[in-house]
């Protein structure tokens, strides 16, 4: 059955955005994407290139030019009335994803614009459902297991990324009594499973570049942790997930992490890559502490390529919980691929973009 919603999207032409647009519009959706002035004339060329794939008709994808930090999105009164009356669904995804972006500009996009964002929601005449896109890192310092259902904690946060997205969530937390909502928690988010294609080198991609290196000699030292695991999601499994929850009346009022199940430890991704690139796993450990150490050295980063900002998502032992989002998603028959599956895609990419 045809998915007939006109769908209002922030966040447009982000690489999750772009490839979420697509997956809805296969399915027959309609689209309100806002868009910053800045990226108008790349969003044109994405909302081209995906009407022509999609074999959509190009007036499905409405370009609207206006920036979340600004009250009632900086869009003109007559298409904001006009966003009022025609949108059925709203995706709120536009953020800093910037492990180390200052204070300000961080509270400025991802906390007051969101709160723009919850106005506009509020001021919806026929709203089905209101998803946000937060992150398992609202989280910060906790550590054990991390459920679904939590989310206030005085633990702290490793940066203003996972701060300003924690104040952010718990804003749109606050509308689950008077709006339909429901918030998507990702892990950290890779490459295609299939194809590899990707945005951004970050995350794991500062292990496969550096053992990319010198594969022999670099993957017979393991310095990847046995007790700590990264929990890696690859971006086709997120859309996914995504697209089968719009229609999907019992995600209402629930938060989701979209997470691995069964996530690998750094010392058992370190294996993984390594077992790719060299056709081996290590013979040696580093015990953490001293991997850690190291990594925190002034002149690691130009060694590593692991920036000082990402050091601690290595050592931090967190568990995200999946209950919630397993029991809707395998209704769907959308369950995560193991990072082992799809470790070679990854890799294969990167051999032929080793830059972005």
């Amino acid at each position: 059955m045809a998915l007939n919603e006109t769908i209002f999207l922030t966040g447009f032409p982000g690489f999750i955005a772009v490839r979420l647009v697509k997956r809805l519009a296969t399915e027959g959706a309609r689209f309100l994407l806002l868009v910053q002035p800045a990226f108008m004339e790349r969003a044109r060329e994405e909302v081209a290139r995906l009407a022509s794939e999609t074999d959509s008709l190009p007036d499905s994808f409405r370009l609207i030019e206006g920036d979340i930090t600004q009250a009632d999105l900086g869009v003109s009164p007559l298409e904001l009335e006009r966003a009022r009356a025609e949108t059925s669904t709203l995706f709120h995804l536009a953020a800093i994803y910037d492990l180390a972006v200052g204070r300000e500009p961080a509270m400025r996009v991802n906390v007051e614009g969101t709160r723009n964002v919850n106005q506009f929601a509020l001021s919806l005449k026929n709203l089905r459902r209101y998803h946000y896109v937060s992150t398992c890192y609202v989280a910060g310092l906790r550590t054990g297991l991390i459920l679904e259902t939590e989310l206030r904690h005085e633990a702290g946060f490793r940066n203003f990324y996972e701060e300003t997205k924690y104040l952010a969530e718990l804003e749109v937390d606050a509308l689950k009594s008077r709006l339909p909502v429901t918030i998507h928690r990702p892990s950290v988010v890779c490459g295609d499973s299939r194809t590899g294609e990707t945005a951004k080198y970050d995350g794991i991609y500062y292990l496969i570049h550096y053992l990319r290196k010198q594969p022999s000699l670099l993957s017979l030292v393991n310095i990847g942790n046995r007790q700590v695991s990264l929990n890696l999601v690859p971006v086709d499994f997120v859309v996914e997930a995504m697209t089968a929850l719009v229609r999907d009346e019992r995600a209402a009022g629930l938060t989701l992490q979209l997470a691995d199940p069964k996530p690998l430890s750094t010392h058992e991704l370190f294996e993984a890559i390594a077992k790719a690139l060299a056709g081996r796993g290590s013979r040696l450990t580093v015990p953490p502490k001293l991997v850690r150490t190291s990594l925190s050295l002034p002149f690691s980063p130009t060694i590593t390529g692991l920036p000082h900002a990402g050091v601690p998502y290595f050592f931090l032992n967190q568990t995200y919980d999946t209950t919630q989002a397993t029991e809707l998603l395998s209704t769907h028959g959308i369950h995560c691929p193991s990072f082992t599956d799809y470790v070679g895609a990854l890799i294969e990419f990167v051999d032929r973009h080793p830059k972005l």
